[in-house]
């Protein structure tokens, strides 16, 4: 068999893996619980799930989405996001290949994932995501600093610093000037911290483009929303993930495009 399928396999199931357990951090973070202990157990009956009923995007099915013990229903959101985050580690996968740059945007990326949900279901971005992921950002830059176009560490570290300085710095600035003009909080910490965590791993440049292309996503379901609830209070978070995945992809190609445009390239 090709070693390529077996990797593209292997990333598949690991990312289930993995988003099994991200299931249980968007679960319990936000309510600040230990996301080691207890184990899994039904929310229902509180009885412990066994191993053989927590398998990823199996024993949902096998279960028919109900607790063993008493019946419960399981929310299919479990199952959307194990298989969403087997979807993602693959994608990463295919388009990075396995090399030094994939395992710290494979975090980076679970981090999102967390950082997404909680934020639509509670409108928070835990901290240990947002400013655990910077830290892990800041470490990483200098070990690996092709994160950041360079093989030179301290350029790799001093482009994560720019990163967070920038990013986080760029979105409170834009918070300050919202509750200036709105006289209400514009933009939450949550938000500047989690720019600053994509800077740590993207570096600056490509942390500002995100705060540009952010708005734009932000501003359709704002929106709707004023329409259908009258109210544009949205969580932003999503939609800086969305501005920072367009940002890792495109971002360079992007921005050629705009220095070209004027004469800067």
């Amino acid at each position: 068999m090709d070693i390529d399928i077996i990797f593209r396999v292997l990333f598949f199931v690991f990312g289930a893996i993995i988003g099994s357990f991200l299931n249980v951090c968007i679960i319990r973070m936000p309510k600040e619980q230990s996301i080691i202990t207890p184990g899994s157990h039904c929310f229902k009956c509180n009885k412990p799930v066994q191993w053989f009923d927590n398998i990823p995007l199996i024993s949902y099915f096998i279960l028919r989405g109900e607790c063993r013990s008493c019946g419960a229903s399981f929310s299919m959101r479990y199952v959307f996001i194990e298989l969403l985050t087997a979807g993602v580690f693959l994608g990463f996968y295919m388009y990075f290949g396995f090399s030094w740059l994939l395992l710290p945007y494979l975090a980076m990326v679970s981090g999102f994932i967390v950082a997404t949900f909680t934020d639509f279901d509670e409108r928070i971005i835990p901290d240990e995501i947002s400013l655990g992921g910077m830290v892990l950002g800041l470490i990483l830059s200098p070990l690996i600093p092709q994160l950041h176009g360079t093989s030179v560490w301290w350029q790799g570290l001093l482009a994560s610093v720019l990163g967070v300085l920038i990013g986080g710095g760029s979105i409170y600035l834009m918070g300050l000037f919202g509750e200036w003009i709105f006289k209400k909080e514009a933009m939450g910490g949550g938000d500047v911290k989690l720019l600053a965590m994509i800077g740590a791993f993207m570096g600056w440049k490509l942390a500002l483009l995100t705060f540009f292309i952010a708005p734009f996503f932000g501003a359709i379901v704002g929106i709707i929303e004023k329409i259908r609830t009258k109210d544009s209070a949205i969580a932003y978070g999503p939609y800086l993930v969305i501005g920072a995945l367009v940002s890792l992809f495109w971002g360079e190609r992007i921005l050629l495009f705009i220095m070209s445009g004027y004469g800067l390239y």
